[in-house]
């Protein structure tokens, strides 16, 4: 599954047949984006897109790599933020990629957080009925979850995620060195979607960040492991189940209850950005377990020290603001795409390391539920 690309990089494969790609992990990457790029890619030209807070940090860096290796390149800078994984957004992106006069066989390049990772490879999907791209996450959160799968979309007033395809990068450049530049809120954020590779299926993984999590925070090689191993943990279940028919529902721990929260804020960065939200929603996913007597309470307080300990929400009071009703909130939560024919299906828990796919949940479960737990 990987391998070492470069001396202190790393290589993780995501196996898809003919339409695999590598995720390359290691410090400074940026700087050697047009090579690797080269290598795999030749002849193209490229539109760049992202946020107007990466490109003060690494714009510069990357258009230089690409000028190296002979790549022609464009760029379409966008606001940061979620609220940019919008339909007038993504109207921009296809205008900017349509004006540079790039074809169908050229590249977009997704530098930035999940935001624009999300958002330009949709664009890449449905432009010229689909063109290559290729992910440079920026954050923790897109270096590890988001620029992994190619899951794409943007957001709409009805619920997050809900418009997109599925369109697989043709290539991953995580950048280590890129996260000294997070502010430590969107770096705590990030790492919630590390903590949920140990709370899926690897409970030894879950252990080893309670132990060692301020060495990840801290940086050097504790980070580039923690990184690739949540890399490795989501292309298995890629490979097995590209497109979420089963398996792959799993990634989605905590993000039921999470992306309902975000929904609920107005997609407010200030109160609650997405990792926040999967770190509340996956403390509300093992105490639901512990509810329909899947978990034991030892296990959900675990997972709540620990994400707290990081300095994460693990409740809803932990958000700043006030919340709708529990019936509004079970609103959001029925438009999630993994309900089926109007069932609520949730990722619960047996324990830590031991979640699974819950099917049928009861409504009136879930609505009591959260009235038990909104904020008095």
């Amino acid at each position: 599954m990987d391998a070492t690309a470069a001396e202190g990089t790393v290589r993780v494969e995501v196996d898809l047949a003919g339409r695999s790609y590598d995720i390359l992990i290691g410090d400074g990457l940026i700087a050697s984006c047009g090579s690797e790029i080269a290598r795999r890619m030749p002849s193209v030209r490229c539109a760049i897109v992202t946020d107007s807070n990466v490109a003060a940090a690494h714009l510069a860096t990357l258009v230089e790599s690409l000028e190296r290796a002979g790549i022609e390149s464009a760029t379409i800078t966008l606001d940061p933020g979620e609220k940019t994984k919008s339909f007038a957004a993504l109207e921009a992106v296809v205008d900017g990629v349509l004006g540079a006069r790039l074809e169908r066989g050229d590249l977009v390049i997704a530098l930035g957080g999940g935001v624009i990772g999300d958002l330009a490879g949709f664009a890449a999907g449905i432009v010229r009925r689909g063109m290559g791209f290729v992910q440079v996450p920026t954050s923790l959160l897109a270096q590890v979850d988001s620029s992994v799968g190619g899951k794409t979309g943007i957001n709409t007033a009805r619920g997050k995620n809900l418009v997109g395809l599925f369109h697989q990068p043709r290539l991953v450049v995580a950048d280590t060195a890129a996260l000294d530049t997070l502010p430590p809120r969107e770096f705590r954020a990030g790492y919630a979607e590390v903590v949920k590779y140990g709370l899926i299926d690897r409970p030894d993984f879950f252990a080893w960040l309670e132990k060692d999590w301020r060495a990840v925070f801290t940086g050097g090689p504790a980070r580039q492991r923690a990184i690739a191993e949540s890399c490795r943990a989501k292309a298995e279940i890629v490979a097995r189940d590209e497109l979420e028919t089963g398996e792959r529902a799993l990634l989605n721990l905590g993000h039921t209850f999470g992306h309902a929260l975000e929904a609920a804020t107005g997609y407010d960065g200030a109160r609650l950005v997405h990792g926040e939200g999967v770190a509340v929603g996956m403390a509300l996913a093992h105490r639901f377990s512990v509810r329909l007597n899947q978990c034991s309470a030892d296990d959900a307080a675990r997972v709540e020290a620990h994400l707290g300990e990081v300095g994460l929400p693990v409740r809803m009071a932990d958000i700043p603001g006030s919340l709708p009703g529990a019936e509004q909130l079970l609103s959001y939560i029925a438009q999630d795409k993994k309900v089926l024919r109007g069932a609520l299906t949730f990722i619960l828990t047996r324990g830590i390391g031991r979640s699974y796919i819950a099917r049928d949940v009861p409504a009136s479960e879930v609505l009591s539920f959260i009235q038990e737990n909104l904020p008095e």
